[in-house]
């Protein structure tokens, strides 16, 4: 074809620009927090996807961490179990050393030290923490 793309380089084309889309939508995944009077909610939806190919429909991304705390997770499958349980691994010896649960506030600053100290090999995450506190309430 004289003057323009072929149908076969723009099918190329295409497919590239799909493949090299956000790291944190290739799996998807959405995650929304409430709010109420003495109460806090979260949701999330359960399918696990490769871009537009749906490979499960029960993929866990809202963790209970404690009893007044739970963690909420989007973006890279992989990265999500792996941060999950790094945060868990670091909540228990925590519990271990100080013979105490931590606070809502103590673990959201554990899950910011956490992505920042990876920060040039990052976890493409997006964390959610939803916790209930005696002093700060929610």
């Amino acid at each position: 074809m004289r003057g323009g793309l072929s149908i076969s380089w723009i099918g190329i084309i295409i497919h590239y620009l799909i493949r090299m889309s956000d790291i944190f939508s290739y799996n998807g995944g959405s995650i929304v927090a409430m709010r109420g009077k003495d109460s806090v909610s979260l949701g999330c939806d359960r399918r696990l996807g490769q871009q537009f190919a749906t490979l499960a429909t029960d993929f866990q991304r809202v963790f209970k961490i404690q009893d007044n705390i739970l963690l909420g997770l989007s973006g890279l499958a992989s990265d999500i179990e792996t941060f999950k349980n790094t945060l868990l691994y670091k909540t228990n010896l925590f519990r271990l050393r100080e013979q105490r649960d931590m606070k809502a506030r103590t673990f959201m600053n554990l899950v910011s030290t956490s992505l920042y100290e990876k920060r040039f090999g990052p976890f493409f995450v997006t964390p959610i923490v939803v916790g209930l506190d005696k002093a700060y309430r929610l």
